[in-house]
């Protein structure tokens, strides 16, 4: 039944740790002290309340965006406004997972 479920809902977008073998920047929105107890590997801490502030530098990198948190919400506000602005970007959800997919990308 879950994987019946999983099909139905499934969407055609990338595996992050394909979008990070290709070159993706990882941005983690949580706060920086939630960054500081502790965060991925290249990974660059913009708070999410601050995120729009810095869209002029990060479309000047001209590269594919992946944004983590602790659980994937305020990631998924972060890929929202990001792709509202018109820049490609994906919610990897809790930032452990999105290491675990760099990781994979290094294989």
């Amino acid at each position: 039944m879950i994987k019946f479920i999983r099909r139905i809902f499934a969407s055609n977008r990338p595996s992050i740790s394909q979008l990070i073998a290709d070159g993706a920047i990882i941005i983690d929105v949580r706060s920086a002290s939630e960054f500081r107890s502790g965060h991925g590997k290249n990974t660059r801490n913009i708070p999410l309340q601050t995120i729009e502030k810095k869209m002029t530098s990060l479309r000047k990198q001209n590269k594919v965006i992946i944004t983590c948190c602790a659980s994937g919400m305020r990631s998924g506000r972060a890929a929202k406004i990001l792709n509202k602005a018109g820049l490609e970007a994906y919610n990897g959800g809790a930032w452990s997972t999105v290491e675990k997919a760099r990781k994979q990308s290094e294989v």
